[in-house]
């Protein structure tokens, strides 16, 4: 998994997966992967899927050639409400593009370790499986 920094400001980390490294042949597959996982966590509580392709098609949006599929899977950590500042960093979101021979998974870094040990971990686990 690799960080990195989008549009110079927003921590990202993002998993490239081949095709041949997992037994996932489609985004939707990924997504209910992540949901189990998703719904296994005692303080997780999943929100929704977004299917940004379809949106971003259906609005004559610009997708790139090379995505064939695209959505992102939506839940809240939410283990804490401190301020109403937090609410700006949530709900979590992990998105899953279809890129012909291989998925492409990111995600913005949380303000929480937990969270982003639990993500990174999600993500992983879907090579070789």
């Amino acid at each position: 998994m690799k960080q990195s920094l989008l549009m110079e400001r927003y921590p990202v980390f993002d998993l490239t997966i081949a095709k041949t490294e997992t037994t996932y042949a489609s985004v939707d597959e990924i997504l209910a992967a992540l949901k189990e996982k998703i719904d296994a966590h005692p303080k997780v509580a999943y929100i929704a899927t977004f299917d940004h392709y379809s949106h971003t098609n259906a609005i004559d949006g610009d997708v790139a050639g090379s995505i064939k599929d695209a959505k992102n899977i939506i839940f809240c950590f939410g283990v804490k409400l401190p301020n109403p500042h937090v609410l700006a960093v949530r709900p979590r979101s992990i998105g899953v593009a279809d890129m012909q021979d291989h998925f492409h998974i990111t995600f913005m870094e949380p303000p929480m370790e937990v969270a982003t040990t639990a993500m990174e971990s999600w993500c992983k686990e879907l090579a070789n499986a």
